[in-house]
């Protein structure tokens, strides 16, 4: 699978970072890095239309924004290399650690997690993959049974796991984050979790005591019917994947389906939700 990254210039820079990153992912792009004076995304290639791009970015003149951008394809084979020359080792709060398999392992984390990084999104960097794993930390996962939607790499169902959940069910529908998955399970010694390539619809007839989705606002609203049906009475629901100023929208959302509130946390900008059925 290829991507195309694209540098964008903004002036100013801010707030129009954080606006322009939340309306790239409406348009299909699905990781992005700061940068000093503007933005770097990635898109898959499949994804990527320059007139929906040049559409979009229209609009900033008249908000007093002055934006250009460059762009060039990833192909897939050179993307593992640029992981592994920028992957860090992830620690959460001095318990759990997530780094590469070409890492050292951190011998004071109660929990070690091995991730080969390669092109699924999910390593513990980003402030949402973080907030999840922070989360799953303070909770008794013992004995229950567990989703992770729009797994990734599979990072928060294999600490999951760790933290003996009985049951773990990762799906995702991209094929590339469905095999790294399976990998990255395996380098876990995690059998018990089964991974499926899919999305919502996968989950009729199923229940789960927690289900976590890190995704994006979009896919949130429009899923959430389907995890408030799969989920037990009593069960939580924890989202992410979203900017703080999108909260207001999902939990508004939530509380129309049936869930209660409990927590709202953010990091850098990006939020959190804690629900409960």
């Amino acid at each position: 699978m290829d991507y195309i990254e694209v540098n964008f210039e903004l002036e100013p820079l801010h707030p129009f970072d954080d606006i322009l990153t939340a309306e790239l992912a409406e348009v299909g792009f699905e990781s992005f890095v700061n940068l000093d004076t503007g933005l770097q995304a990635f898109i898959q290639q499949d994804l990527f239309h320059s007139d929906k791009l040049n559409e979009l970015l229209s609009a900033y003149a008249d908000r007093g924004c002055k934006v250009s951008f460059t762009k060039k394809n990833i192909p897939a084979q050179n993307w593992n290399a640029s992981w592994e020359s920028n992957f860090e080792p992830i620690d959460v709060d001095g318990i759990c650690s997530v780094r590469a398999p070409f890492h050292s392992k951190i011998a004071t984390a109660k929990y070690d997690i091995v991730i080969e990084p390669k092109m699924s999104f999910g390593t513990g960097h980003h402030e949402t993959t973080f907030l999840m794993l922070q989360q799953l930390l303070e909770m008794d996962l013992k004995g229950k049974s567990l989703l992770d939607m729009g797994c990734g790499t599979s990072v928060l169902a294999i600490l999951a796991a760790k933290l003996n959940a009985k049951e773990v069910l990762a799906i995702d529908n991209d094929s590339w984050s469905y095999e790294n998955s399976i990998e990255n399970c395996a380098l876990n010694n995690c059998s018990s979790i089964q991974v499926k390539l899919g999305n919502a619809s996968l989950l009729n007839g199923l229940k789960f005591n927690v289900i976590l989705a890190n995704i994006n606002r979009n896919i949130l609203l429009n899923d959430m019917h389907h995890y408030y049906t799969a989920l037990e009475v009593n069960g939580e629901l924890l989202i992410s994947g979203f900017f703080d100023v999108d909260a207001p929208l999902l939990i508004e959302h939530a509380e129309k389906l049936g869930f209660k509130l409990v927590k709202k946390l953010t990091k850098n900008n990006w939020a959190l939700i804690g629900l409960q059925k």
